[in-house]
């Protein structure tokens, strides 16, 4: 999946603002690198969709080459955990907003474990 935005000043509206994710191999869940924002969310919420359909106990998102994500990106993550069927969603390596954010805005939300870096 790939998406790109149009030239702007803010970190989700730069030129070529891309994001790609692909499935992690060896176990399920995603890996996403670029950017997730305003311009690249329907990749990203696309890539969700399908994580939380193939969900069992345990799903990964590995996100290490992510260098931004914004506050929709991350509450598109939240919304996807709370309306798995059961389990947890482990996130690896977020960029260092996800986490404040998550605390933020969802501090008891017991579905989403971000894994130290």
């Amino acid at each position: 999946m790939d998406a790109t935005g149009p030239t702007g000043d803010s970190p989700g509206l730069r030129s070529g603002a891309a994001l790609e994710v692909c499935p992690l191999s060896g176990r399920p869940g995603i890996r996403a690198s670029g950017e997730i924002s305003v311009t690249t969310r329907p990749s990203w919420e696309q890539a969700l969709t399908e994580l939380s359909r193939q969900h069992a106990d345990v799903s990964y998102v590995e996100l290490s080459g992510v260098r931004f994500v914004d506050v929709a990106g991350v509450a598109a993550l939240a919304v996807t955990a709370m309306n798995l069927p059961g389990g947890r969603v482990v996130v690896e390596q977020p960029p260092p907003q996800l986490p404040r954010v998550l605390e933020l805005f969802w501090p008891t939300l017991q579905r989403i474990e971000v894994a130290p870096r």
